[in-house]
């Protein structure tokens, strides 16, 4: 059974880093691509990153250049670095992954997601 478990959230002041970790279970992800989402109340589930199994990455214009994303496929886990976090980045956030072959910002493209961990930034 697959299980993607994230950890790593909390409540950081603005300006403050964070980093999402996501370990993976039940099979191994080295060959498919993950990515991270995000859920402010009130709004929809919106990409983040994305790595594919090359180590290409992909990020939301929101987040270029203060999130980095990135695996360790012999741990089969995902990470995600938060720097120069701001208010606007409070959400739930998933580690997800999809079985697509390119890198992909729908939802409707992976298949596997985790339960989420919650990142509160104050000003």
């Amino acid at each position: 059974q697959v299980q993607l478990v994230e950890s790593g959230g909390g409540l950081v002041q603005a300006g403050g880093s964070l980093r999402l970790s996501c370990a993976a279970s039940g099979r191994t992800f080295s060959d498919y691509l993950m990515g991270w989402f995000r859920q402010a109340p009130g709004k929809e589930r919106d990409y983040v990153a994305a790595i594919a199994w090359s180590g290409s990455t992909y990020y939301a214009t929101s987040v270029k250049g203060r999130f980095t994303i990135s695996r360790d496929n012999a741990k089969n886990t995902l990470y995600l670095q938060m720097n120069s976090l701001m208010p606007e980045d409070t959400a739930v956030y998933y580690c997800a992954v999809s079985t697509r072959t390119y890198i992909t910002t729908t939802l409707r493209d992976y298949a596997y997601w985790g339960q989420g961990t919650q990142v509160t930034v104050s000003s």
